[in-house]
């Protein structure tokens, strides 16, 4: 039985993984931004590799650094526990930085020490981002055992600009003794102080640290990074007055996110929201270069491509110009610059008919009313709308991600139907003008009273309103499935069971 605890704190399971298979791929796209994976090795003073992997855009300009998270896993964990990490942080421009520690994943060494000697190769890797130009200012992120290792390492480091510790425990010897009664490990209660201590020396002598030293409530109020703590409210393996008594102690700027869940349920988006806030803030990352086309307005979940929102709005300035024209593409707008939402809202309120222009096709050169009827006007509108509603949405896959993608919804954008549409409103303009039939009504519309005509024209533009406001509303609806589509994604789950 003190032999099955031992290895429970010192030699957990140990994750074994394909890295070509559970982390990101060496190049791929996130957020419409291409991204690389760099593999590298490092050294700990106690001559162990560690196995690292550094994710950050595939092409940065020589004179920008960017900041960098390390992500530190918990015990029974590996750097592919930082795949969620980097969905949250890359988009924001900043780097993830993920390692595993000795004894731990593909890395060398035999024993965990939940954050004693795992300071030290995080010392490594600190060391390695110093060196690099293009690294600016350094966060950690770690959970469970990662958030003690980033504590420990936060006390001897204040350079490190942000801290995100989810799920921390306090001390290694009180937790030891919580356990022995969460598990209801039927011991007489005066042994159980005799058996730790026995534990204390094996640990001692095989992983070489005293687990009395491991007390991270000694350090907080030494320590004044900025920090965000989080712990699930329904976590019996750390509870959460172990995370309510490091923030209490804390000496730096603090604050705390509680979450429904447990100690290895998956975190709430809530959670993610708060995290990529925090280092936005405390890291302060630059704006990178546009990409052409694959300009992004990113939201968590959900990401979408701005062209898509370019190619919606032209279908729907398309329902609102004369026949003569012809919609541009996303490039060829007057003000390429102008935020999505704008271009929206402005292509919405623009939707009902406001202009005597709109009603172009229904005049003459003299500018009097036509012969069309209301059949004919519904033709040329109907004529309209199924130019729209022949377009589709379609949907793309990878084994790492699946973003919602949509066709283009505008006219086309070579100038041949444009000219053919154009023609095809010439033609019918001259032949209605030769027409017998025409020249009668004319004369009819120049004898009839004026509130005839004024009612003709009324009953005319309240069609063309009904008619138009319709289109409207099944782009609008075309653009709402566009865009409510979740992202779907493989996540991979280091192991089963509690980690530390």
């Amino acid at each position: 039985m003190i032999e099955q605890f031992v290895n429970f704190v010192i030699r957990p399971p140990r994750s074994e993984y394909n890295p070509d298979q559970y982390l990101w791929e060496r190049e791929f796209m996130l957020a419409g931004r291409r991204y690389k994976r760099l593999d590298l090795e490092l050294t700990n003073p106690r001559g162990h590799t560690l196995k690292c992997s550094h994710y950050l855009p595939a092409s940065v300009p020589e004179n920008i650094a960017l900041p960098c998270v390390i992500y530190c896993h918990g015990n029974s964990g590996c750097r592919a526990d930082a795949n969620e990490a980097a969905v949250v942080l890359l988009p924001s421009n900043i780097t993830v930085f993920t390692l595993d520690f000795s004894g731990s994943g593909l890395s060398d060494g035999d024993y965990v020490s939940l954050g004693w000697h795992e300071k030290e190769d995080l010392k490594c890797a600190v060391s390695f981002l110093r060196t690099n130009k293009q690294v600016s200012r350094i966060g950690l992120w770690g959970r469970s055992m990662g958030a003690v290792t980033s504590l420990l390492y936060g006390a001897e480091d204040p350079s490190i600009a942000g801290m995100v510790l989810d799920s921390a425990f306090t001390n290694l010897y009180g937790l030891m003794l919580e356990l022995v009664d969460v598990y209801k490990i039927r011991v007489p209660k005066f042994t159980v102080k005799m058996a730790v201590q026995y534990m204390r020396r094996t640990i001692q002598k095989r992983a070489k640290f005293d687990i009395m030293d491991l007390n991270v409530v000694k350090l907080a109020p030494k320590t004044f990074i900025p920090a965000l703590f989080g712990h699930g409210l329904n976590d019996m393996f750390i509870q959460p007055h172990h995370c309510d008594r490091i923030h209490e102690a804390y000496g730096g700027d603090k604050s705390m996110v509680k979450f429904e869940g447990d100690h290895n349920s998956p975190r709430p988006q809530s959670y993610y929201d708060s995290v990529s806030i925090f280092f936005y803030n405390t890291l302060r990352p630059p704006q990178l270069p546009a990409s052409g086309s694959n300009k992004l307005h990113v939201k968590i979940g959900t990401m979408t491509n701005e062209s898509l929102f370019f190619e919606i709005i032209n279908g729907l300035r398309a329902a609102r110009t004369d026949a003569g024209s012809s919609s541009t593409d996303a490039h060829g707008f007057r003000n390429a610059t102008t935020s999505v939402v704008e271009l929206l809202s402005e292509s919405a309120n623009q939707l009902s008919i406001k202009n005597d222009s709109d009603l172009d096709f229904l005049l003459d050169e003299n500018h009097n009313l036509s012969g069309a009827d209301g059949d004919s006007v519904g033709l040329h509108l109907q004529d309209k709308t199924s130019r729209h509603n022949e377009e589709s949405c379609s949907y793309t896959s990878s084994n790492r991600e699946s973003w919602g993608r949509c066709s283009s919804l505008g006219a086309a954008s070579d100038g041949s139907f444009s000219r053919g549409l154009g023609d095809k409103h010439e033609n019918m303009t001259v032949n209605a003008l030769a027409t017998p039939r025409r020249h009668e009504q004319r004369k009819l519309a120049k004898s009839s009273p004026p509130k005839t005509k004024e009612k003709k024209i009324h009953a005319l533009w309240k069609k063309l309103k009904r008619e138009r406001e319709e289109m409207g509303d099944s782009l609008s609806q075309r653009l709402r499935m566009c865009l409510g589509q979740s992202p779907r994604h493989r996540r991979t789950q280091s192991s089963s069971g509690q980690q530390l």
